[in-house]
């Protein structure tokens, strides 16, 4: 939604507040949004590596920690 720091804890300015709420309401009124229903995350640097693992080395590594793993 790019807000900044500011806004995203919940602090507006009132023209601020005025020109996101008339941005939701055209946004709405055309039948378009402008934001995403899930809000993305950043993924820290283990985790961008172990989804870039394939699944096999995955569950070997989960079998040798002592887990269970079934394919789908």
């Amino acid at each position: 939604m790019g807000f900044t720091q500011r806004q995203s804890a919940g602090r507006f300015t009132r023209d601020e507040a005025t020109a996101f709420i008339d941005q939701l309401q055209e946004a709405q009124h055309e039948g378009t949004t402008t934001a995403s229903a899930e809000p993305t995350a950043r993924l820290s640097a283990q985790e961008r590596a172990i989804r870039s693992m394939p699944a096999e080395q995955l569950a070997a590594e989960l079998r040798r920690r002592g887990w269970t793993t079934v394919e789908p």
